[in-house]
This record gives structure tokens, sequence and C-alpha cells, in this order.
């Protein structure tokens, strides 16, 4: 049923387990009813099943059935009420859990299949981008960002700056570990994205000492203090250059481009369309002194004579005709990480901006980050599992997938994660008479 054993559901599922029974726990010894094993365990399993109900249906199976399918699925011994499973996440700080984000990057690396990730370049390319995934009038914590809202109300959020690895051909992507942007303990002021980021990046190169790593994102970060950071890191980059941010820059690229200083190509595919290139290497990124130079490049996408995408950008690799064309495609691959990774987060079934529970240390950080890697985990499935996917291939929707397995696991008892698959891609028949 899998491509390879360590992929499989089951051995991605212990492992998560075992760092979970490896974290501290701070809680007094004999006045414990759940560990902190359970506890997260269950956590994950409500975020892997987008159900906030699992919890209480599985309670009651148990009652029924003397097992339960947190138990034979993900090795839950003691299944914790909601209050209970808030009271002893809160507490749990985030990096604790962040190295689950790694472990499963190791099982895809085990398994050689980072190796379709790779740009012909040899580069894994990385995008970054902010998100937001709480905000209220009245609930908050210590680490809530503040902020006046539309009628000048004060309003508390939690924003995230996430990291993933994509490849343009590639339809899923591989989240690495968020970094919070938040109040940081004694701190009044705001945290901001920038400052994530370079937090980010470093954690990302101290994790992945060797790898090739090309990062990509908005405007927001072709700046020459984030490009310095990158270059510290030992980071290649295709940034979004906007003509308002860069007057200087876009100024300096029309005046090589009248004098014949800048390069062109066009080509045009079999539908039709035209693909406009442009580029020149060694400009300056602003106007300053000590201005760093970066190679710059736009494209256009033209559909029936009319211009249906065009965008800018700014890179350290020496732009050629040989390379154009993937670094345009690396640029636009951006977008995946706002609909691929975002949009289905917030939109397809993961209840990303449900208030699962906020707490007053790190419960609503946690409860994000466990349905990220609730969101890996499927990613991963997606990507390797053939159990997986013959049985997501029977519905014509994900919506409809998960909703049967969902209705399955409140109304029946299964061995495994395996044994739910087989069961609703071929129900078993039910005799009915004549």
């Amino acid at each position: 049923m899998h491509i390879k054993k360590h992929l499989s559901f089951s051995a991605l599922r212990q492992s998560v387990g075992e760092l979970f029974g490896q974290i501290d726990d701070c809680r007094q010894a004999g006045k414990v009813d759940f560990t902190l094993h359970d506890c997260l365990m269950s956590a994950l399993a409500m975020m892997f099943f987008q159900d906030p109900s699992l919890l209480s249906f599985q309670r009651r199976m148990q009652d029924r059935m003397q097992s339960n399918n947190l138990k034979t699925m993900f090795g839950v011994k003691a299944i914790p009420s909601d209050a209970v499973l808030r009271k002893t996440v809160d507490p749990i700080d985030t990096a604790n859990i962040n190295p689950c984000f790694w472990i499963l990057f190791a099982h895809l690396q085990r398994g050689k299949q980072l190796l379709t990730y790779k740009l012909d370049s040899g580069h894994y390319l990385i995008a970054l981008d902010g998100s937001q995934y709480f905000s209220s009038e009245k609930i908050n914590c210590p680490s809530c960002l503040t902020y006046k809202g539309t009628k000048s109300t004060l309003r508390y959020s939690h924003q995230i700056l996430q990291a993933v690895m994509l490849h343009p051909n590639m339809g899923q992507v591989i989240p690495l570990a968020p970094e919070p942007i938040i109040k940081a303990d004694g701190n009044d002021k705001n945290d901001c994205e920038r400052s994530a980021g370079k937090r980010l990046i470093a954690k990302i190169r101290a994790a992945h000492p060797k790898s090739k790593i090309m990062v990509t994102g908005d405007g927001l970060y072709s700046n020459q203090p984030f490009i310095d950071a990158l270059k510290a890191n030992v980071m290649s980059f295709v940034l979004v250059a906007k003509p308002t941010d860069h007057k200087i820059l876009f100024q300096w690229v029309e005046e090589l481009d009248g004098l014949g200083g800048v390069e062109h190509m066009e080509l045009c595919d079999q539908k039709g369309r035209r693909h406009l290139y442009r580029w020149v290497n060694q400009v300056l990124l602003n106007g300053t002194r000590d201005a760093d130079q970066v190679n710059f490049f736009d494209y256009w996408l033209t559909v029936d004579q009319k211009v249906t995408y065009h965008n800018s950008w700014v890179t350290d690799q020496t732009v050629s005709k040989q390379n154009i064309v993937e670094l345009v495609k690396a640029g636009r691959a951006r977008w995946k990480i706002e609909n691929e990774t975002f949009n289905t987060l917030k939109n397809q079934g993961y209840h990303l901006e449900h208030n699962f529970g906020h707490g007053q240390q790190h419960l609503s950080n946690n409860f994000f980050v466990l349905n990220l890697l609730a969101f890996f985990i499927h990613q991963i499935l997606e990507l390797c599992d053939t159990g997986y996917q013959y049985c997501r291939s029977k519905f014509s929707s994900r919506k409809e997938y998960w909703n049967n397995l969902r209705g399955a696991i409140r109304l029946m008892l299964f061995r495994n994660f395996d044994h739910l698959l087989r069961n609703v891609a071929d129900p078993p028949e039910i005799w009915a008479p004549d």
C-alpha cells in the first residue's frame, strides 16, 4: 500500500509521538491523570481529522466499546476533556513541538522524496509569507499583538511568518516550523514580519546547514537589510521588486534598456500565449552609497494581445537565457504559499481561524502549530501513500472525502489508519433482503 514504509501514517505518527513523549512535564507528579503525550496527540488527531468535536465522540465510543480510534490510530491511552487539554497544552513552549517539522522532513529525505523539489540550479525553493490566524476585541494574552480596528477599537491578534518548501511543478508544499510574530516578554512594542523573517532564515540555515536554498518572497523582503541577512546565511533569493518601492532601480533599468544594455527574450507556447522576458545584471538595489548590487528581471504574459500577468524581481543569481525561464517560475511559485497553504488552512476544513482555545501562555500558537503539523502529514500522504491516494480518488471533492472519514470513525472502530482507508474506499457489502 505504501511507497516507503517509513512514509506511512503509522511511521509518521510514531515519530511525532516519540517526540511528544520526550517533552518535560512540569506538572506535579501523582496529580496527573493525562500525560502530555496523550494531550498533544489528542490535539493533533483533532486537527488531523479537522473535527473540533472529535474527542467527545471518541470518549463515547470508549464507553460503548471499551476502545476508540484515538487509541488504535494515535496511541492515546486516555482521552482528556477539552478543558484539561487546553490547561495542559497552554504551558508547553512551542519550541518543544517545532522539532516535529524537522522529523517529518527527515522522513521525506530518507525516502528521497525531496529530489523532485530541486530546481535545475540545485536549489531548494523556500517561500516566506505572513498571516494572521486570530483576532479579537476581548480575548487576549501577553503575547498578543495590538492594533486599532476600523472603529478605532483596540484589537488583539496572533500572526505568524510561515516558510514552505515548494516547486513550480509540484502540487504539494512542505511546511517548515513557523516563526511567531508576537510581543516578547517585557516588550511593549509589536514584533514585525521583517524581524521574524531574519529569525526564521537563521533557524532554517541552522537546521539545514549544507542545503542550497533559494528564498522567494513578496516586496516586503526586497530591501537591503533583509538581503544582507540572506547573504549572511548563504541563501540565494528571488524577491518581488515593485516600481513604487524601488524607483531608482527602475529608472536605471529603463535608462539601460534605452541604451541597449538590457537583454530581452520572447517565447510563444502551444496555446499561443506570449511570454516576454527582460533582464539586466549588476544594478544597484537603491540609491544609497553602500547599496547592494543585484540582478533584475521582469516578465509579461500576453494572451490574445492582452497582458494578463506582469511582475518583476531581484535576485543574486546571474540571469541568462539559460535560466531566465526557471527564475520566473520560481518567482511566480510564491503564490503557492498563499493559495495552497494559507487558503487551504483557512477555507478547506482545517478551521485555522477557529479559536480552539487561547490560553495565557502558548496555547493559541501550539494549536496553530499542531494544525500545521496535521497539514504536513496530509501533504506527505498525498505525495507518497498509495492507499491514501486511492481512497481520495473515490471522492469528487476534498470536503466529501474528509466528511466520509470523519463519519466512519464516529460510528466504527478501526484497527489502524490503513484499515479506515480501505473500508472508506471500498465499503464492505451489507446484506439486504430482496
